[in-house]
């Protein structure tokens, strides 16, 4: 790598599909731009740790790194299903939403493929040289007009999680990073979405299933992914465009009230989750292979001579234990200012809005700081408050990046206005959400 003063007009730090995504659309200007793309990890990957085998996408396929704003461009998933031949076989499943690991497949595909990536590389800081931003990898320095962190989240792991063995409690991403058997041992699931099923799911079709389960989550019930066509419209440019004008408070309202549009779990895992139940009990004989507790938060976990004592607290009524061997924590990801970008100035982490202490972002995706206009920082999955609930999600994935691309470039390369939607979002007087059908 350079350690030198070619000035570069945009370094992306970290190689996911949000970067991934940018990186093939700015491809197509190559000719204009110099840039790089890093990432510490030897080649593409994507949540490994979590990559079970019968894990569903929870989006449409076409909602990949560029089709929704640029659908002749050569990184496209279709393009992938012809360079792999499998075109046809997919129409034929008849399929709308993919397995999670031909999502993979295809993005490290891409990866394969575009220009100016080089994986293997890590990013220790950023900083800001009055002129120019600084960026500090483990192989060099380089120096960039513009900086674009797709990091991705950080796990978000409970106070009671800390201080044990992580072999014996951890995050769920982690799950599958190294070689763990579970056959005749306790476990507890924390978290009753996505992730927290998919786990117990892989739990109870694997071949070393464990002696039992113990599934908690503070929800009243496991609540199902809204995915319905009108609540879908969240998912559409207009209402990210929407969401970011409104006041900061109505925005984090917003977000509580729509969280079971992107954190509900896809009814088709539920349904295999309860076929499994069924047929474990009723047909095989099994007594209560996974105990649910509803309602019930997880306060503490101590270690004891024969494995951990969970404590679980609901909200109403006593407290409920129950001893395991294994915690796995899926409590979601913790958002925030990317920790690349923690040694710019200061008044960027003063920048914030919700309990996650979520930075304020402008339209384009860039940090608001009192820098030059011609010199920014953006940040893609790290705008929920600024967004919406779409934000971490796949489905505006290239629409965002086309708005940075848009602004790196300084014209509009791409179609990023509003798009045709049943429903008319606009601001009322009190700032509360008006639909027009």
């Amino acid at each position: 790598m350079s350690t030198g003063h070619d000035v570069l007009d945009v370094v992306g730090i970290g190689i996911g599909p949000a970067n991934l995504s940018l990186a093939a659309l700015l491809a197509a200007e190559s000719s204009e731009l110099n840039v790089a793309f890093l990432d510490r990890k030897p080649h593409f990957g994507w949540h490994s740790g979590l990559m079970l085998p019968d894990a569903q996408m929870q989006v449409h396929y076409l909602k990949d790194l560029v089709t929704p704003v640029d659908p002749t461009n050569p990184f496209s998933f279709t393009a992938f299903l012809v360079a792999t031949k499998r075109f046809y076989r997919l129409l034929v499943t008849g399929r709308s939403k993919v397995p999670r690991r031909e999502f993979e497949q295809y993005c490290r595909w891409a990866a394969e493929r575009i220009p100016n990536l080089r994986f293997g590389v890590e990013v220790r800081e950023v900083t800001w040289n009055g002129e120019l931003f600084v960026v500090h990898t483990d192989q060099g320095v380089l120096h960039a007009r513009n900086v674009v962190s797709g990091t991705g989240l950080v796990p978000r792991l409970p106070s009671f999680a800390t201080g044990h063995d992580p072999q014996e409690v951890f995050h769920a991403s982690t799950l599958l990073d190294v070689p763990r058997t579970f056959a005749g041992r306790r476990v507890a699931v924390v978290g009753g979405g996505q992730s927290g099923a998919e786990v117990v799911h892989h739990l109870l079709t694997s071949p070393d299933r464990p002696a039992s389960i113990v599934w908690g989550t503070s929800r009243s019930n496991l609540l199902p992914l809204d995915d319905s066509p009108f609540v879908d419209e969240l998912f559409v440019p207009n209402y990210s465009r929407y969401f970011h004008g409104l006041p900061a408070k109505r925005r984090m309202e917003l977000v509580d009230e729509q969280k079971m549009a992107s954190d509900g779990v896809s009814v088709s895992l539920l349904e295999a989750i309860y076929h499994r139940l069924y047929d474990l009990e009723m047909l095989e004989g099994e007594e209560r292979p996974c105990r649910m507790l509803l309602g019930h938060s997880l306060t503490t976990v101590d270690k004891t001579p024969t494995g951990l004592l969970t404590r679980w607290m609901p909200g109403a009524g006593a407290e409920v234990g129950h001893e395991v061997d294994v915690v796995i924590c899926a409590t979601g990801y913790r958002h925030g200012l990317p920790r690349p970008l923690h040694g710019l100035p200061r008044h960027l982490r003063e920048a914030m809005c919700g309990d996650d202490g979520e930075i304020t972002v402008r339209p384009d995706f860039s940090l608001d700081w009192e820098g030059p206009q011609d010199r920014r920082m953006y940040v893609q999955n790290a705008a929920r408050h600024s967004f919406g609930v779409a934000d971490p999600n796949l489905s505006l994935l290239a629409w965002r990046s086309a708005t940075i691309a848009n602004s790196v470039l300084g014209y509009e390369r791409y179609d990023v206005g509003e798009v045709g939607a049943v429903l008319d979002w606009t601001s009322s007087a009190d700032s509360d959400v008006a639909l027009t059908f």
